[in-house]
């Protein structure tokens, strides 16, 4: 299949079964998006949305989470990963939005960036999921799902990045994020992909050279 047919049924399919993916951190503003998202590097989005309410009551703004210790911060996240780097991380992003951004989330994905705990991944999905920006974040999931299907071959999270931004229709970029996450944290998980019930596996690449050609090995 060229990739340009893959790309198209790609976007067909999960336009009509999930014309509203979204993330599933759980946040009330952008700010709250920003502070989950740094705290979702490595850990779970259930344990996230877990530890978020108190933090959000706590910190409810900027200059509330500027005003306080890493320490005690530390306190409403220690049993997310790396406690210790994300509670300097939140008062750092913090600071800075409220010294140089008058507390406003900024939209470039530059900018982003210049906050404490932030990079590329993170800017993307905060440009995506607030701005609705054509930005595609790459994180485990969002790689190995788009390297099985097919979508691009790329070896780095840039890579795939890149190669799905110029592939996708730009309308869609900043929802098939969403698809493809959370395809890859329920359908196509890393150790056994639920091939059997996939419904995307006639555009699979993975599916076409590892479970069809078993089978009909098998035979």
């Amino acid at each position: 299949m060229l990739k340009k047919e893959r790309y198209r049924q790609f976007v067909a399919h999960f336009s009509a079964k999930q014309p509203n993916a979204e993330t599933e951190l759980h946040y009330h503003n952008p700010f709250q998006l920003l502070i989950a998202v740094i705290l979702s590097a490595q850990c779970t989005d259930k344990r996230i949305n877990l530890v978020t309410p108190a933090l959000f009551q706590r910190f409810p703004t900027p200059k509330a989470l500027a005003e306080v210790s890493p320490d005690e911060v530390f306190d409403y996240i220690r049993s997310v990963s790396y406690p210790n780097n994300k509670a300097k991380h939140l008062v750092g992003m913090a600071t800075m939005l409220f010294n140089d951004f008058n507390s406003e989330i900024p939209s470039d994905i530059i900018e982003l960036q210049k906050l404490p705990g932030v990079g590329r991944k993170t800017a993307n999905v905060i440009a995506s999921v607030i701005y609705n920006a054509p930005a595609m974040a790459v994180d485990t999931h969002v790689f190995r799902v788009a390297n099985r299907i097919g979508l691009t071959n790329g070896k780095t999270p840039l890579a795939v990045e890149l190669d799905l931004v110029k592939h996708l229709p730009k309308h869609t970029i900043h929802i098939a994020h969403h698809w493809l996450i959370l395809h890859g944290r329920y359908i196509c998980v890393a150790r056994s992909p639920k091939c059997s019930i996939c419904e995307i596996s006639s555009i699979c690449r993975y599916y076409e050279r590892q479970v069809k050609a078993k089978i009909i090995s098998d035979y």
